[in-house]
């Protein structure tokens, strides 16, 4: 028996580059209150996806990414993302089983701990602590998850993607 080579690679690595070009675009300022945090979904479906493949080293090198790009304090979102990508591998046969609603409910929490541990991360430096709000995102990316996730979903089998 031969061992089958992963695939998809150029797929994985396209769709966390989509997802950092969506967190930085230029949105009004009611939008960027409720930007989706797309670089932590598109982890979240990766770490599901392909847990032996996907993990904490990836979801780390995109959140370096993301602070590169948004000019954060280096190290915020790869932390949070670290804790989002850890979570999902230790979640991920149970989130398999969940229908796309209960999904969304376990992405809310999982994306309220990311911008749990940006507000820490930030309080520490000395910023100004906002207000409840900074939990929108975690709310529209619960809303957005299951579209996203149909979409990843079909490109992963459309390229076969192991």
């Amino acid at each position: 028996m031969s061992e089958q080579r992963p695939r998809g690679g150029m797929v994985i690595l396209l769709s966390f580059v989509a997802a950092l070009l969506l967190a930085v675009i230029p949105l009004p300022g009611w939008g960027v209150l409720v930007r989706p945090e797309w670089v932590a979904l598109v982890a979240i479906y990766w770490v599901l996806a392909l847990p032996e493949r996907i993990g904490v080293g990836w979801a780390w090198s995109a959140g370096l990414m993301l602070d590169v790009i948004q000019g954060t304090l280096l190290g915020q979102n790869a932390l949070g993302m670290v804790v989002v990508a850890y979570i999902m591998m230790r979640l991920h046969r149970r989130m398999r089983m969940f229908p796309l609603p209960q999904q969304s409910l376990i992405v809310f929490v999982a994306i309220g701990l990311y911008q749990m541990v940006a507000l820490w991360v930030r309080s520490v430096t000395g910023a100004v602590a906002p207000d409840l709000s900074f939990l929108l995102p975690a709310i529209s990316s619960a809303v957005i998850w299951p579209w996203l996730f149909l979409i990843l979903r079909d490109l992963r089998r459309r390229f076969r993607i192991n």
